[in-house]
């Protein structure tokens, strides 16, 4: 059996581990999109209740109304905080998974030269063989019979 061959196995692990890597990989990216996409509603809905809390402002609010305004911004605000805290972190996560995409891929692209080097070989060699075979058989004496 030749080689190229016997690395048929080795590539098909090493294409095994890079689709798994780059299914890991988008698995990432869609948690991170969705963190961002949280961050973007928490801060909207910020932006918009606090907006809504200025336009009534001006038609007066007691204590009790605006220590309530108050409070519930405040946990707004921390859980926008929070959130951007989540989003470091899975953005290193992801960053991570890629990294580690891009080595499992360098791994795989680097299993296919080797068998590519090995088909090219095994050519060069068949080719050599075959020329040899031509060469012999055009030195062999003709046999004519008359």
């Amino acid at each position: 059996m030749s080689r190229s061959k016997r690395m048929k196995p080795v590539q098909r692990v090493a294409e095994s581990r890079e689709q798994a890597a780059v299914q890991k990989l988008g698995q990432s990216q869609q948690f991170l999109d969705a963190q961002r996409a949280r961050l973007e509603e928490l801060c909207a809905y910020r932006n918009q209740y606090s907006q809504s809390f200025q336009t009534s402002g001006g038609q007066g609010l007691n204590a009790n109304r605006l220590q309530d305004y108050r409070v519930f911004l405040s946990r707004l605000n921390e859980a926008i905080h929070q959130q951007e805290a989540i989003i470091v972190q899975c953005t290193s996560q992801h960053e991570l998974t890629r990294q580690q995409w891009v080595e499992t891929r360098s791994r795989h692209q680097a299993i296919d030269k080797v068998i590519e080097r090995y088909r090219s070989e095994e050519q060069k060699n068949s080719d050599r063989l075959e020329q040899q075979e031509q060469d012999e058989r055009a030195q062999r004496p003709m046999n004519k019979s008359r």
